[in-house]
């Protein structure tokens, strides 16, 4: 008997080169480059009217095959790759899109719109999954500072990184192509049964020593690993170049302490994160009154988040 799950919510990241390559035009006899927008809607059509979808183009990604027997993640920085998580309804738990672009009239970003979009005055809220894309156009920088900084709070975990571009978010009637401004598009977490945790591998992790360092902090964490998702949000200008050739060396660490959770997440422009270690009831082991700074460049971000236990 076969079992099927409608998704409620659909992340799905693919490569620049993934997004916007050439395809075959059987009319012209020739291969024709299709634009972001195009796949989008076909990938979009795949899915049931209803779903929230969130679509990113990133320089590389960083995936967890699930038809392999292994389950090797794997860092993929050249080269076509893409991936989509599938969420269903969960007891418990709520999962909402949101995105706020950059007002060009007003230098001020109104807080209300964290209210309306479940990031304020949320006592459920645990985990926010943060994207920037446009970081290169004027303001970008300072505009997701005005996001980050409200939301920086020890109760929850910020975790994400700066994307080339955001291609779906249906969640909104949004007829305006994503490339004319800059913003944040992520995914928020809300539910009293789930917990999550981060670590931050700055520059200063070099080698398969510190890297693994990292993890055991993240492990220490004491995150339950069933029904748990690993995302990994790492610079471009680490992995092989990083490590010194060495390929993979972030996510096969990850995979040695952490053998059960599939890893998935990109290659940006910028992290967003810090090591934010937290108990049972949601609270720093080490709270102090000093914002942590979310906002890096040439490091990776680790995350666990768990959805609650399985029926």
């Amino acid at each position: 008997q076969k079992v099927q799950v409608l998704p409620q919510t659909v992340l799905y990241i693919a490569d620049a080169e993934t997004f916007s390559g050439h395809e075959e035009c059987h009319e012209q006899k020739k291969a024709r480059k299709r634009n972001s927008k195009e796949t989008a809607i076909a990938l979009e059509k795949l899915l049931p009217k209803r779903c929230q979808v969130l679509g990113l183009v990133t320089p590389g990604v960083v995936v967890t095959p699930m038809g392999s027997s292994s389950n090797q993640p794997q860092e993929i920085e050249d080269g076509e790759a893409g991936f989509a998580l599938l969420f269903p309804k969960i007891d418990g738990v709520k999962i909402h899109t949101f995105h706020f672009s950059k007002d060009l009239k007003n230098r001020v970003f109104d807080e209300s719109k964290f209210a309306e979009a479940g990031l304020k005055n949320n006592p459920d809220l645990r985990v926010v999954l943060l994207f920037g894309y446009n970081s290169w156009k004027s303001g970008a920088t300072r505009f997701l500072h005005q996001i980050v900084n409200p939301l920086n709070e020890k109760s929850i975990i910020l975790a994400g990184g700066q994307v080339e571009s955001f291609t779906s978010l249906t969640s909104e009637n949004n007829n305006a192509q994503p490339g004319d401004a800059c913003g944040v598009v992520g995914l928020a977490f809300s539910g009293p049964q789930i917990q999550s945790a981060t670590v931050l591998l700055d520059q200063d992790v070099a080698d398969e020593r510190t890297a693994e360092a990292a993890m055991q902090r993240l492990k220490a964490a004491n995150i339950p690993e069933h029904n748990t998702l690993g995302f990994m949000f790492a610079c471009v200008g680490r992995g092989y170049r990083h490590y010194k050739t060495k390929r993979n060396m972030e996510a096969d660490a990850f995979r040695k302490f952490f053998p059960n959770v599939p890893l998935f997440g990109f290659f940006g422009h910028g992290e967003i994160g810090c090591d934010r270690i937290v108990t049972g009831n949601f609270v720093l082991r080490e709270c102090n009154d000093i914002k942590d700074d979310l906002l890096h460049g040439y490091t990776t971000v680790m995350t666990l988040i768990h959805l609650g236990s399985t029926k």
